[in-house]
């Protein structure tokens, strides 16, 4: 078979900006149907907690005496309910695979996006192509970064969703406020850094297994750090927000929460069956995750920027 037959429907794919955004499609179909899954089989998970799964662990505490437990719209739980408990833990499933997802992206743009193509010679096939080495980066960046915000954007609002209808549904606890802060722009802007991140590092080791290892220790060091450092709300996020804290007796009546939560004894001695946890959002919450999305998007803008420049300066030599 004659070279001429074998490029000749890479030179009929790649002539123009569709053919390019189709080339890349064809390509990567497979992770393209994995994402897809992903964004499906979570906004299903978030739509049973959101419908029959919050239905369920309401009717759990209305049955066992706990109806009258008064909450507003941030308010969280009792602590130590075992009713409450699985419902608790698969509220924060959905956060852990956006953390999965954004960690994931990273790894396949270094390894198969990027890497792969530069070690076994199709990237400089298609820049033999009329395919400037400028544009096929373009496509192989645009297209993923398109169905990555369309997925994020879509799990984020169904997401904060969630948060609104039945966060009162959660053990008390740090949890919820971290989990609260996630629930931003962000968590958007976070897989697009991952994206840019692989990308660099692709370019750079120009081998896939390198690449990729170098791409997914980078981006999780970026999770860890939106985790636990501010303005990046997690685990430690300063300033604490407000919190009022009542108990509620067995006669459904709210008193001061007598602070012995862990003392059987007291909490015999005062008649208290549960308690309410009322965690008030913090007024600089906005200017918060306007800042977080400005660090992430404009650290993503200055990877991007330097691999271009990369590209330019290897694919010329």
């Amino acid at each position: 078979m004659s070279a001429t037959t074998l490029t000749s429907p890479l030179r009929r794919a790649l002539p123009g900006p569709r053919g390019l955004v189709w080339t890349v499609l064809r390509l990567h179909r497979t992770a393209l149907w994995i994402w897809t899954g992903f964004v499906v089989v979570t906004a299903g998970l978030l739509l049973w907690l959101y419908g029959p799964g919050a239905a369920h662990t309401q009717h759990l505490l209305d049955t066992f005496g706990y109806a009258g437990v008064q909450h507003d719209a941030w308010a969280v739980g009792i602590p130590d309910f075992p009713f409450s408990s699985p419902y608790n833990d698969l509220f924060y499933t959905p956060a852990l695979l956006l953390d999965v997802a954004s960690f994931t992206v990273a790894v396949f743009a270094g390894g198969s996006l990027i890497a792969r193509e530069l070690e076994n010679g199709t990237a400089r096939l298609a820049w033999t192509q009329s395919v400037t080495p400028a544009r096929w980066l373009a496509a192989k960046l645009a297209v993923p970064a398109l169905f990555i915000t369309v997925g994020t954007g879509l799990l984020v609002a169904l997401y904060r969703m969630l948060w609104s209808a039945h966060s009162n549904l959660l053990l008390a606890g740090i949890g919820p406020r971290a989990l609260y802060f996630s629930l931003g722009p962000g968590t958007v802007a976070a897989p697009l850094l991952g994206l840019a991140v692989g990308a660099l590092a692709g370019l750079v080791l120009r081998r896939t297994l390198p690449a990729l290892a170098v791409a997914g220790i980078a981006q999780s060091a970026v999770i860890a750090f939106r985790a636990n450092s501010w303005p990046f709300q997690g685990s430690y996020q300063q300033p604490e927000l407000s919190v009022r804290s009542r108990a509620i007796t067995s006669t459904g009546a709210e008193i001061p929460d007598p602070d012995c939560a862990y003392s059987h004894a007291c909490l015999a001695r005062h008649h208290v069956v549960g308690f309410t946890r009322t965690y008030l959002p913090s007024p600089d919450y906005w200017p918060r995750q306007l800042l977080e999305t400005g660090v992430l998007l404009a650290a993503a803008a200055i990877l991007v920027a330097v691999a271009f420049g990369v590209l330019r300066r290897t694919s010329t030599s």
